[in-house]
């Protein structure tokens, strides 16, 4: 039996989250329960950010990015947000 994973959130990431309409907030439960079961699924950044992996995915049409951390017993939801200011926001 696989051991349950804890999924926490940043406070970036529960501000963002908080702001979205109802169908939109659907389409990041489904990426967040992605991330849970496959958390390679997102690219592995490098550098500055290295330890980040960021899941791209649709949401009403348009790309969204997920950013978070994990390790075998957790998952840790840094940010969501559209591509533009994405990284340079991270970085803070």
């Amino acid at each position: 039996m696989k051991a349950a994973v804890q999924v926490l959130q940043s406070a970036v990431f529960s501000r963002a989250y908080k702001r979205l309409h109802p169908n939109q907030k659907l389409d990041v439960d489904d990426a967040v329960a992605e991330i849970v079961q496959d958390p390679t699924i997102g690219e592995a950044k490098k550098g500055d950010l290295a330890g980040v992996f960021v899941h791209k995915f649709k949401c009403n049409g348009q790309l969204m990015l997920l950013a978070y951390e994990y390790d075998p017993g957790s998952r840790l939801l840094l940010m969501l947000g559209a591509h533009e200011n994405f990284y340079r926001d991270l970085k803070r």
